[in-house]
């Protein structure tokens, strides 16, 4: 796990095993706020105890961006912490998220001690505020799009955003449940709020003088793959036409995010593909093995 002090108040977390996910901390003068939890159980329990030990305070707080595993399903290691998402956070683990932990339990010893904690405070479009003291304050802001529950956390005195997955060094879309144009408005919002640091869901931090430029390189790859989603519909096999869009051609790396981003945008091809049209792009080899 890779650690960094964004400010006096505010420290990240990066996780070196999966995909860059990034998760934080929030301290005050007497206790603090953890943004988001890591992907694996292990590098969770050591920025608990970074916390714990470097920072010596107690987490008050546990604030879930969204309810995807890899941000929240470490909530279980801050046992005395209030957890807050929205409230379409604590429905979609109920519906989604136990019945995962069982399938990870199923492949891995990782899992097999982890117990799902759900929000305990709700809210539906951010709007929450919480002091850590005099001269810190922490907002909730509505950040969806990749998925519909997203929000974000914004210290006000230190200028530091976490987007939560809203904002991630390649955009990604989620089967069954991104939505492309809130999304195209979450960035939007994101680039007009005032802005110091920007830690994304997934990836580098953003500063300041960078962040204009990132937000309009993410709107643009959105912009690119509809574009490949709208010239793949006029034809039979839709699938074969989306192939030829490597994530270069769309504005990307594909050494982003550890290498993955290659597989995520040909599954945000087919996403928005299916979101759009209702159904699967058809390639010819499935045809041929078909018959």
């Amino acid at each position: 796990m890779f650690h960094e002090r964004i400010s006096d108040n505010v420290y990240m977390f990066q996780s070196e095993r999966y995909a860059q996910v990034n998760a934080g901390v929030i301290v005050g003068p007497e206790w603090a706020v953890v943004v988001d939890t890591l992907a694996l159980p292990e590098e969770t329990r050591e920025m608990r105890d970074f916390i714990r030990e470097r920072l010596q305070t107690e987490v008050r707080y546990v604030i879930n961006t969204h309810y995807h595993a890899d941000h929240s399903w470490g909530n279980a290691f801050f046992p005395e912490a209030t957890v807050i998402g929205h409230r379409l956070t604590r429905a979609l683990q109920e519906e989604k998220g136990l019945a995962a932990l069982e399938q990870a339990r199923a492949y891995g010893t990782d899992f097999r001690q982890l117990r799902l904690v759900l929000p305990h405070i709700t809210v539906d479009e951010g709007g929450l505020s919480l002091k850590l003291g005099p001269r810190l304050t922490v907002r909730l802001i509505p950040l969806p799009g990749h998925s519909p529950d997203g929000m974000g956390v914004y210290v006000d005195e230190d200028k530091v955003l976490f987007t939560g997955d809203a904002f991630t060094s390649l955009p990604v879309l989620m089967p069954d449940e991104s939505d492309y144009d809130a999304l195209v408005q979450s960035l939007k919002r994101i680039a007009q709020t005032p802005v110091e640091v920007l830690i994304p869901g997934h990836g580098d931090i953003v500063f300041r003088g960078e962040m204009v430029s990132e937000v309009e390189a993410n709107l643009n790859y959105l912009r690119e793959i509809r574009r490949a989603v709208r010239q793949a519909a006029r034809r039979k096999y839709s699938g074969d036409v989306l192939d030829r869009y490597s994530v270069e051609d769309c504005g990307k790396s594909r050494v982003l995010l550890d290498g993955v981003a290659e597989q995520l945008h040909r599954r945000n091809l087919d996403v928005l593909f299916r979101l759009w049209y209702g159904r699967d792009p058809l390639r010819s080899e499935e045809e041929e093995m078909a018959w």
